[in-house]
């Protein structure tokens, strides 16, 4: 069957996930931080309290109560990831165990491609702890008559220099060691898997470039502190190959508020970001 936009609306039963600073360590090196970042990639060195990267949350509960699965079928070598929100409602904590509800919040009918919008909640302890936005762009999934959605550009850079910048190198290995993190998706992995989606080798996980986009931001922008980081969006405009650095530049628009793209070169990877922030 093709894609259902009848299904949205859909939202999974409570499921609980739990993570270990393990886990959150091993997400910190997937995302290429290393001994100059030992609060995030050590539990153990004398005088420094382990942190969390503020984009953890996007592995957790990975793949577990997915309502995607209520959207009908479709080919997963079609599929990119558009976009993706972070909202921390406060500082996540270096394990623990929290309980998410996935949404089907819309469907977007693009002509050659769909879009599909699903929302995470997450509460800890009976408290909000993190929300999470995610878009599905599926090639050849359009077509059915529906709303088209927002389009056109926002969180655009104003016309001058950007106030930082920073540039990250990724490793021919990065894709391998982010998918440990929960994404085993062989777009990322599997040459042959690639190849069906018209990659000539398997292209970096979209969200390890957003992790790396991220370490940059809270380093920059939020002093090292992950608790002075509220709020992150953007849009995957290019896939990255492991091996390409990446990149960020950063426009202050206000006191609490930045703007961002991420580049290989001149090539635009990530675009039309957003930071909150105190």
């Amino acid at each position: 069957m093709p894609l259902n936009p009848e299904a949205i609306g859909t939202t999974s039963d409570p499921f609980d996930t739990s993570w270990t600073s393990k886990d959150a360590l091993l997400y910190a090196v997937g995302i290429g931080a290393g001994v100059e970042e030992l609060a995030f990639t050590t539990e153990n060195t004398a005088g420094v309290d382990q942190q969390v990267f503020p984009t953890f949350p996007v592995v957790l509960g990975w793949g577990a109560g997915s309502v995607m699965r209520s959207i009908g079928s479709f080919n997963p070598a079609m599929l990119v990831h558009g976009q993706q929100a972070v909202t921390l409602h406060r500082p996540l904590p270096v394990e623990g165990t929290a309980t998410l509800v996935s949404r089907l919040t819309n469907m977007y009918d693009k002509g050659k491609a769909a879009v599909v919008v699903t929302e995470t909640r997450a509460e800890m302890d009976g408290a909000p702890l993190y929300t999470t936005t995610s878009s599905a762009f599926i090639r050849g999934e359009g077509g059915w008559g529906g709303d088209r959605g927002p389009s056109g550009p926002v969180n655009t850079p104003p016309d001058r220099s950007p106030d930082h910048q920073v540039t990250y190198q990724t490793s021919p290995d990065q894709a391998l060691v982010y998918r440990l993190s929960g994404d085993r998706n062989p777009l990322h992995s599997d040459p042959a898997f690639a190849a069906m989606g018209g990659f000539d080798r398997p292209i970096l996980h979209g969200l390890c470039s957003y992790g790396f986009t991220g370490r940059a931001l809270v380093h920059t922008l939020c002093d090292s502190d992950p608790a002075k980081f509220s709020h992150i969006e953007a849009r995957f405009a290019s896939p990255v190959l492991p091996g390409e650095a990446l990149t960020v530049s950063m426009w202050e628009i206000s006191p609490t508020e930045a703007v961002f793209v991420t580049s290989v070169g001149d090539r635009v990877v990530i675009d039309q970001g957003l930071l909150r922030h105190t």
